[in-house]
């Protein structure tokens, strides 16, 4: 089979095509052959030695993707060959990522995609979806569980409404019933955070953010995802309710940041961090099963048209893809094409 891997850390470059041996399946596992995997800024993280080190002699990269299982241990009784999946969190703790045409994984770790979903979307879900879930979920006076209803009468903030996480989190506070306000930076952005269901779309470099947030919501809002705590910690102190959360789930390179206590202080204001990575089980089984919902209530969906475009790659140009974004360059979602689907 066909396989990205990397033996050192590194830039782009180190991505490497391969053949390697179809795996065979251990106790309480699932092959699946992928169809699309998903690419994540947590992918050039890891691969350039940013986030971590590099814990296995080959690793495969990419901890998203969707396709269909191939075979299943013999004391695994929840999935079967044949069953369409979505996968999260392949290559946490393993070397064995979306970025090959086989992956072995833990069955928990395949979930049996909705009918009415595709293979991009299935790619799609992992990390910006169960991030977006944790962000909404983790304040002390937010819901546990995210369902149509959830969030009614609450007002979220969302920062960078148009990147995987942003459309995510506004996707899935939209569904649960929130007042959504998104953050862009230019009109084509704008647009798709509009597709993507926010009520109110705020250009962060032509308006004031506070200032239109209280207008919607002139008490503050209950709910901020944050992309950037340092750009926009002085907004999110001006915009934020009493007893409300900042959920913070990415940083910037070397970032140091002081912390003005005394007005978060006022309005007992939660900072909370949010790496994927360390939910807890139960939090992470609750976003698995609310995210798969979502999806099949036709609430979390992909594409233009949804706020969230496809960027496509083919899996021998994955290099290309890892350096489209760690630059930037594209907005919306990388996939990479590893296989036929059905």
């Amino acid at each position: 089979m066909k396989s990205v891997v990397y033996t050192r850390t590194g830039g782009p470059e180190v991505l490497q095509l391969v053949d390697r041996q179809v795996p065979e399946v251990p106790p309480g596992h699932v092959r699946v052959r992928v169809v699309v995997s998903g690419v994540n800024p947590t992918d050039w993280r890891w691969r350039s030695g940013q986030s971590s080190a590099l814990r296995f002699a080959e690793q495969v990269p990419h901890q998203d993707g969707a396709g269909v299982v191939d075979e299943v241990a013999d004391d695994v009784t929840e999935l079967r060959a044949g069953d369409r999946v979505w996968l999260w969190e392949t290559a946490f703790g393993r070397p064995t990522g979306t970025a090959q045409e086989f992956v072995v994984i833990p069955a928990r770790h395949a979930v049996p995609l909705p009918p009415n979903a595709s293979f991009e979307l299935g790619a799609a879900l992992g990390i910006p979806a169960l991030t977006a879930h944790r962000m909404l979920t983790v304040g002390p006076e937010a819901p546990n569980r995210l369902a149509p209803g959830a969030l009614s009468g609450t007002s979220v903030l969302v920062h960078g409404g148009a990147g995987a996480v942003g459309n995510a989190a506004v996707q899935l506070a939209v569904w649960a019933g929130a007042t959504v306000i998104a953050t862009v930076s230019n009109a084509r952005k704008e647009e798709l955070a509009r597709h993507a269901g926010a009520q109110h779309v705020v250009n962060y470099r032509q308006d004031n953010v506070a200032e239109r947030v209280l207008s919607v919501a002139p008490e503050g809002v209950a709910i901020i995802a944050e992309v950037d705590l340092a750009a926009n910690l002085s907004t999110d102190i001006a915009a934020i309710a009493t007893n409300g959360v900042i959920s913070l789930c990415t940083y910037g390179s070397g970032e140091l940041l002081p912390i003005p206590s005394a007005p978060l202080l006022a309005k007992s204001v939660s900072l909370c961090c949010v790496y994927t990575y360390h939910t807890p089980r139960q939090a992470k089984l609750n976003a698995i099963a609310d995210v798969n919902q979502a999806v099949a209530d036709g609430g979390f969906r992909v594409g233009d048209v949804h706020g969230l475009p496809l960027v496509h790659y083919p899996l021998h140009q994955v290099a290309e893809a890892h350096a489209a974004v760690e630059q930037g360059a594209v907005v919306g979602k990388v996939v990479i094409d590893v296989g036929a689907g059905e």
